[in-house]
């Protein structure tokens, strides 16, 4: 095996799945009945710390971020009450995305093109889930070295030095956890779309 840094070999773990956060259907579906306020706030909170996150890479202030945030869950609001959002006509990533263009109106133009960083966000926000259930679902020393190895890009040598691990003990934690982490990210991609 190579004493590479595997950081990119987790990125394309994630680029074989769809790519999409948890838009579980099952939570559109609750958005149906404008009583249920604790799908809309599970909603919410899932989705405006992403929209707002890209709104402020895109070159907005705080404030323009909050805006874009507001306009773009008004927009949901209104097209889910319409019944403007079919899965059978795309993702909930490109609908959400469509609501949020007022982003486009304030950004910087010489930003970032906003469909290509809204993307990169989207897959950061999958390996952020992934790793958070792989973490739940490894003994906390494994995800401790395939955290080095794999994310940090540690050489197998810096992990068997600061970790107390031998060679084969990185090597078996990176193909493990990397197992698992590729089983939890098609997971999110198959089901919660």
């Amino acid at each position: 095996m190579s004493d590479l840094p595997k950081v990119a070999e987790t990125e394309e773990l994630l680029k074989e799945t769809s790519g999409s956060p948890p838009t579980r259907k099952t939570l559109i579906e609750k958005l149906d009945n404008w009583d249920d306020w604790a799908s809309w706030d599970e909603f919410y909170r899932t989705y405006s710390g992403f929209v707002f996150h890209v709104a402020r890479k895109t070159g907005l202030s705080d404030d323009e971020a909050s805006d874009v945030v507001q306009e773009t869950f008004i927009g949901v609001a209104k097209n889910l009450q319409k019944k403007k959002f079919d899965t059978s006509l795309g993702s909930f990533k490109s609908f959400l995305l469509n609501q949020a263009r007022c982003i486009d109106r304030c950004a910087d133009p010489n930003g970032v093109a906003l469909e290509k960083l809204w993307e990169k966000e989207w897959q950061d926000k999958v390996m952020d889930i992934a790793l958070r259930r792989v973490r739940a679902l490894v003994s906390p020393r494994q995800f401790q070295i395939f955290s080095c190895y794999v994310i940090k890009g540690w050489s197998p040598e810096r992990v068997k030095k600061e970790l107390g691990v031998n060679a084969a003990q990185v090597y078996l934690a990176k193909h493990r956890v990397g197992r698992i982490l590729k089983r939890e990210a098609a997971k999110l991609a198959e089901t919660e779309q």
